[in-house]
């Protein structure tokens, strides 16, 4: 597995707490370009290829989606609310991380009843969240608050990331979304040896799982000219599925999701460019969530905005699967794109279509 993606998939960080994922960034961009931050914590990395070009933001989000502990109850269990978005199925029986706020991190297990001792009807539902529990293996209240655990703190899934039989094929948890941040870091590290008649910004947002926040307020630092958000998209290859969208087919162009139209110059552009240098790519879209691009392509008077989302498979769970090929791919789709988009093209994608 890729490095870059194997250490960022470990990395745990939900909606307002990404601080390891943007050390991680911070320390990788350091002499690639010039780094600041926004009021919420977003990092924006600028690399000027033109300064009198125009403003390219190519985001990816920080944070994965995880839970937070809302309380210890006198047998030492942690309750917990989600930040981002699951599926009771997916969480129970598996096993999670608590992070204190002095950084140390704790085992745990989301309790199950065995099928034994089920009720039909209990076997026939999705457990809710607010029923769930996280078992660390104390005996109470105060065991589990001698391990510095507090209400607030960060849980997140453990796995290890790996790849499998076909090593093309990774498996990690937050796919979603480090392939982004880890995606913006390698074009950003590819420029250091190529010419760009722009200025590109490389960003790592927060609190995407949780309403596209971060991606707002660097949005309206960066003041783009063209917005690009990487992300994933829900792989339809599985037994029963449509197969719109495959691994190993190539990254994926969004052309709608509830927060945004992609932007059909852009789009074209792009399509374009893929099939004159022979890169595959798919289309796809989503009928619920958006990406970070729903707010950037509303910045101040607004900019043509585009989601290359890398298929993915079991999103919003512990084990997410992508292709390498995939991947790869998407690193040489958006590192064209920059090295090609000066004022006029921008101006004839914005105007002109």
């Amino acid at each position: 597995m890729n490095r870059l993606l194997q250490e960022l998939t470990m990395l745990n960080g939900i909606p307002a707490n990404e601080k390891q994922v943007r050390t991680y960034f911070r320390n990788i961009a350091e002499g690639l370009g010039s780094v600041r931050y926004d009021n919420l914590g977003s990092i924006v990395v600028e690399k000027i290829g033109d300064t009198s070009g125009p403003r390219i933001m190519v985001a990816g989000h920080m944070d994965e989606i995880g839970f937070l502990v809302s309380e210890i109850t006198k047998e030492g269990y942690l309750r917990f609310i989600p930040a981002g978005g699951w599926w009771g199925h997916v969480v129970l029986s598996q096993q999670f991380l608590v992070t204190t706020k002095d950084g140390k991190t704790l085992l745990g297990v989301v309790g199950s009843k065995p099928p034994h001792i089920l009720s039909p009807e209990e076997k026939a539902k999705v457990v809710d969240l607010k029923e769930m529990y996280l078992d660390i293996g104390v005996a109470s209240k105060e065991e589990a608050e001698s391990q510095g655990i507090r209400i607030g703190d960060m849980i997140t899934p453990w796995i290890e990331s790996r790849p499998l039989a076909n090593p093309k094929y990774l498996l990690a948890k937050a796919f979603d979304n480090r392939i982004g941040i880890a995606l913006a870091i390698e074009v950003l590290q590819n420029l250091q040896k190529a010419t760009h008649p722009n200025r590109f910004f490389a960003v790592g947002t927060v609190q995407e799982e949780v309403g596209l926040r971060g991606a707002g307020t660097a949005a309206n630092l960066v003041a783009p000219d063209i917005g690009i958000a990487l992300d994933v998209t829900i792989a339809t290859d599985y037994p029963g599925g449509g197969k719109e969208c495959e691994l190993g087919k190539g990254p994926a162009l969004m052309f709608y999701d509830s927060s945004m139209v992609g932007h059909v110059g852009l789009r074209e552009y792009i399509v374009a460019m893929c099939e004159e240098l022979h890169i595959p790519y798919q289309l796809s879209f989503l009928r619920q969530g958006g990406t970070d691009a729903g707010k950037m392509h509303l910045s101040h008077n607004g900019c043509p905005s585009i989601a290359i989302c890398l298929p993915s498979r079991y999103i919003h769970s512990h084990t997410s699967i992508i292709h390498e090929d995939d991947y790869d791919h998407a690193v040489r789709i958006v590192t064209e794109l920059v090295k090609r988009l000066d004022r006029a093209t921008v101006e004839d994608i914005t105007y002109n279509h």
